[in-house]
């Protein structure tokens, strides 16, 4: 049970004292929508299966809704945070709110995308309300950099979490998607309304769940490999594989050998394959190099 008393989350109220001590007004540039609502925060770290023993990590705390929350939850928390104001305050929030458990606070003052270690102990779990306009890639760099992270959920505005948890066949089924699915189970987790964040953004948000799992098998072919056979299938989604692979594979004859060989028909498209079958291409191209 937590320690803390029932008043240390923020409410709206406290959100805009802290933004107007600090000079701060969330902007568009970095997709800050500050989450003012104690419940939603709550059932964040609910959905998220935080653990008394989890190390969790959390990118864009802003003013540090979430990251109250998680503290009430896990073992420790360490917040990657890139604007000089929010980063400089955030500490002073967890001492002043949570004064027991600041020393299971950790504070990284980087852009996430350039994030290759963290401090303190082996992160388990990412939760963020990651800001809308760099949550794929923050999302897949994260997972690259820390395979210890075995479960993650993100808030993302609900066409992003769509695009991540869709499956082959779906119209929205693309690059996020696959890339996500090749480190994990990915999921729609629930709805967020507009009225919980400040400013209310013009857009839903949606939950996704990302539980790692053990990544296709391939022998011969790298990640990075099977990631640039996904990024050409995309490029021209509308393409049939043995066209849109062409350039990827030299031209479309090879690319329609490596196709057959992997058990991939060269009239499908990308949006019809399985994270698997796209790692067979990979491999059947250096075969057939």
């Amino acid at each position: 049970m937590s320690t803390t008393e029932p008043d240390a989350l923020l409410g709206p109220a406290d959100i805009r004292e802290l933004a107007a001590a600090l000079g701060v007004r969330p902007t568009k540039q970095r997709g800050q929508n500050f989450v003012i609502d104690a419940n939603t925060v709550r059932r964040i770290v609910r959905t998220a299966g935080v653990r008394p023993d989890d190390v969790v990590v959390e990118v864009g705390p802003g003013l540090g809704s979430l990251t109250l929350a998680l503290l009430e939850a896990a073992a420790h928390v360490t917040a990657v945070e890139i604007d000089d104001i929010l980063a400089a305050a955030l500490p002073r929030t967890v001492e002043a709110r949570m004064p027991d458990r600041a020393a299971r606070f950790s504070l990284v003052h980087a852009d996430a995308m350039r994030v290759r270690e963290l401090p303190g102990p082996t992160p388990t779990a990412l939760v963020a309300n990651l800001p809308y306009n760099v949550a794929v890639p923050v999302l897949l760099h994260m997972l690259e950099q820390f395979p210890t992270i075995e479960r993650t959920l993100i808030m993302v505005q609900a066409e992003v979490a769509d695009r991540l948890a869709a499956a082959p066949g779906n119209k929205v089924y693309g690059v996020p998607s696959v890339k996500a699915n090749w480190y994990a189970e990915v999921k729609r987790a629930g709805a967020i309304g507009r009225n919980v964040f400040w400013p209310a953004p013009n857009v839903d948000s949606g939950l996704v769940s990302l539980v790692r799992r053990a990544e296709p098998l391939t022998t011969t072919a790298s990640r990075t490999e099977v990631f640039a056979v996904v990024d050409a299938a995309f490029a021209q989604r509308r393409k049939t594989l043995r066209a849109a692979l062409a350039g990827w594979a030299g031209s479309a004859p090879a690319a329609e050998t490596a196709l057959l060989a992997a058990g991939v028909s060269p009239q499908a498209r990308g949006e019809s394959l399985t994270v698997e079958e796209f790692a067979r291409i990979a491999e059947s191209k250096g075969a057939h190099a």
